[in-house]
């Protein structure tokens, strides 16, 4: 069971007429967002960004992005992955924010002491001899976190199907101090 301050507290006992099969980290989660929802009330939000910016950052668990960077709920898109990296995919989330949903400005965070490079492309090759099936997307490992920032920057900027390039800012959260250092693209 994690530590994590933010991990639901488990209720002392289920609700009434709860399907509950032994107390799972989903069932506390699923338990939690019944408290949420007895007293939520629709902000009357858009799903355009306030701020018109979308985070791209890693999806480790110890960066809580917005306390981070002072954003309150509906101020971004956020896009998560393992890294940060900019995938395909990640491309396709950001043409969808921008030319559908009106963002701007790109931010990348990748961390110090992240997952992903402690782990090679070898990944792939292991998966496919466990499971029988090459996976068809890349593991994106790196051994250069600054370096790793630069290139996510730069297949930003060179997307063609992104119009707004212009404001493309790439940094690395420290997990130790919380503090953001920001890399320059030219190295």
């Amino acid at each position: 069971m994690s530590t994590s301050a933010h991990l639901p507290a488990e209720p002392a006992e289920a609700p009434t007429g709860a399907a509950r099969t032994g107390g799972t980290v989903t069932d506390r989660l699923i338990d939690a967002n019944s408290r949420y929802a007895a007293n939520f009330d629709d902000p009357g939000m858009d799903a355009r960004p306030v701020l018109k910016v979308a985070v791209v950052a890693c999806m480790d668990a110890r960066l809580d992005l917005h306390d981070a960077l002072g954003l309150d709920l509906g101020d971004c898109h956020t896009i998560r992955n393992a890294g940060g990296v900019v995938t395909d995919d990640v491309i396709r989330s950001l043409t969808i924010s921008q030319r559908a949903l009106g963002t701007r400005s790109v931010v990348l965070i990748h961390h110090t002491g992240c997952g992903m490079q402690s782990i090679t492309e070898d990944f792939r090759h292991e998966l496919e001899l466990e499971v029988g099936q090459r996976p068809a997307w890349a593991v994106e490992a790196f051994t250069d976190t600054d370096q790793d920032v630069r290139q996510s920057m730069q297949r930003v900027r060179t997307s063609p199907f992104l119009p707004h390039t212009d404001d493309v800012r790439g940094f690395v959260f420290d997990v130790k101090t919380g503090l953001l250092t920001e890399i320059d693209p030219a190295g």
